[in-house]
Parts: structure tokens; sequence; C-alpha cells
């Protein structure tokens, strides 16, 4: 199950969402990938098609050639079945030897794949980008989510994901015990720099938003300590504190929580020039979240591959 917090959604780290993704969008996703390589449906795998018989059928093992963290198998459904309708062929079976968020040895089988022959090795492509760096993304928030244990904070996520693959990359972050935050611009509200400029000060722009949009949670960014006062003053229940040094960061966490008697719960986002060396150091100065936007635009893929049984 998954809870509301701060206006993002929450799995419990370790958690197996029922698949976590929405099959509409896994879908459409999958269509989009396989016309990049077939060329508009149906198309055609030319190699495939002129060196593989229609009738042939086979087996082949999905393995990790790396160690890390697994997340995206629940596509390979999916891919297998939109390559099979393409080619008017059955569709294969695919026997997933272990859920996603599993931690995973180089050389460990994932999934067995059985069916025609064209249709194992005109998805291979698709069925590996999209597990490949799902993966990626849920091996390097594992890292950081690991880094983090004991101190009370949670890793974040942002919108720096590659377009077309938000919901991918989410999933993999949450696979691999991280959090998502905000899923787009219409879901939270972030008053960055920029909108003060806008709109005049940081008390007008919190107004703006409240009087526009009264359903969504409001985040200001903070620079300095009078900026995250000022936020706090204006109403603002959720900060983050912006690529501040961990001795200021640890002094506006202990002003705004000495005020909190008056003005309630305040969540607080460390976020800029995080690395995790700095994991626990910044934790420890009493902050609720880390965001780190290299958990999906920095990650490498994990080496997957699809091997053909002889």
């Amino acid at each position: 199950m998954s809870e509301q917090t701060g206006g993002w959604t929450t799995e419990p780290a370790g958690g197996q969402a029922q698949d976590g993704l929405d099959p509409v969008w896994i879908a459409r996703t999958v269509a989009v990938a396989l016309d990049e390589d077939l060329g508009p449906a149906p198309g055609r795998d030319v190699t495939t098609q002129a060196t593989i018989p229609v009738g042939a059928t086979g087996t082949a093992d999905l393995v990790a050639r790396a160690d890390g963290v697994v997340a995206g198998l629940v596509v390979a459904g999916e891919v297998l079945r939109q390559v099979a309708q393409r080619l008017g062929l059955p569709d294969p079976s695919v026997e997933q030897r272990v859920p996603d968020g599993t931690a995973v040895t180089r050389g460990d089988v994932l999934a067995v794949l059985s069916g025609p022959v064209q249709v194992l090795l005109v998805a291979e492509r698709t069925l590996l980008n999209l597990a490949s760096r799902a993966s990626g993304v849920a091996s390097h928030t594992r890292r950081w989510a690991q880094a983090l244990v004991g101190t009370g904070a949670q890793v974040l996520d942002t919108r720096k994901t590659t377009p077309g693959l938000r919901a991918l990359e989410k999933y993999a972050v949450r696979r691999g015990g991280g959090t998502n935050k905000r899923m787009g611009l219409y879901d939270v509200a972030m008053v960055k720099d920029n909108h003060v400029v806008a709109a005049g000060s940081v008390a007008a722009a919190v107004a703006a938003v409240r009087s526009r949009f009264p359903d969504v949670a409001i985040q200001v960014e903070a620079d300095t300590l009078d900026q995250a006062l000022e936020a706090v003053a204006a109403g603002a229940r959720f900060l983050l504190l912006d690529n501040m040094s961990t001795e200021l960061m640890a002094r506006v966490v202990a002003a705004v929580r000495a005020g909190e008697a008056t003005t309630g719960r305040v969540e607080i986002e460390a976020t800029g020039n995080l690395t995790l060396d700095r994991a626990r150091e910044v934790a420890a100065t009493g902050v609720d979240y880390l965001s780190v936007g290299g958990l999906t635009h920095s990650s490498p893929i994990l080496d997957l591959a699809l091997d053909l049984r002889g």
C-alpha cells in the first residue's frame, strides 16, 4: 500500500506494489519504443526476419551482467506481447524469477522467456533498454537508501527525468528504496527564486498559489536562514534548503524546529550539492529528506542481457 506524504506518493522501503506502473502507460511507452526500432507498426526487423524461420521456437534467459537492484522487469510481458502482435505470432511466456526491487549478482537469471524466436529477438533491445535503465536507477537509489539507514531521513527523486520515461524512473526509485517527490508541475507547488521575483515576495507567491490552487501542497525554496524563516512566516510548511553548507543547514533546521510549537510541523528537505559521502552528515542536521536529482539524471544502466539457449 502507498501513503500520501507532503504531496507525493511514498511506498515503504522494501515493499512491493502489485505492479506499480499503469498498464496503459506501459502499453503506450512500449509502442513508441518499438516504433523507434521497427518503424511504424507493424514494422520490421530485417536481420531477424531474414535469418530466423517463422516457425522456430526457443527459450532465452534474461541475465544480470553486473551486481545491482533490478527494476522494470514488469514491462517484459508487454514488450513481447506487442512484438508478437506485430509479427502475427503467438505470445511468448515469461517466467519472472525475481521481483522488481531484488538485489542480484552477476550471472543471476532474472526471467526465462519462451516462444517464437523471432519475437524474442525482435523484442530483445526494447526490453533491455527499459529494464536496464530502470535497474540502473534502482541500483543507484538503493545505495542512497542504505547510506541513510537509521538517520530518519529519506532520499527523494526530482523531475530531472528522461522525457517520456518519468513513470518508469520514479517506479525504479521506489523499487530501490527511495521516495517519489512531486510527479510533475500539476500536483505540488514549488516556489523558487524566479517565482518570488515575479510575484514580488515569498509571501505574495505563497498567497497567489493558495488563492488559485487551494488543493495543492506548497513548497518554498530557501538559500538563507532569513529566506527560510520568511517562508515559514508566509505559511509554508515545506522548505527546500538549497545548496547550503552543512553548518548553515543545521542552523536553519534548529531555528525552524524552535518555532514549530507555534507554526506546527515543517517538513525540511536538503537539495543541491549532495553526494553519497555527505549523506549521513546532511541527515544529521535534522532534515527529513535529501533530494537527489542524480538518481534519475545520472544513473548508469545496470548491464542486463538476453541469452538465447542453444
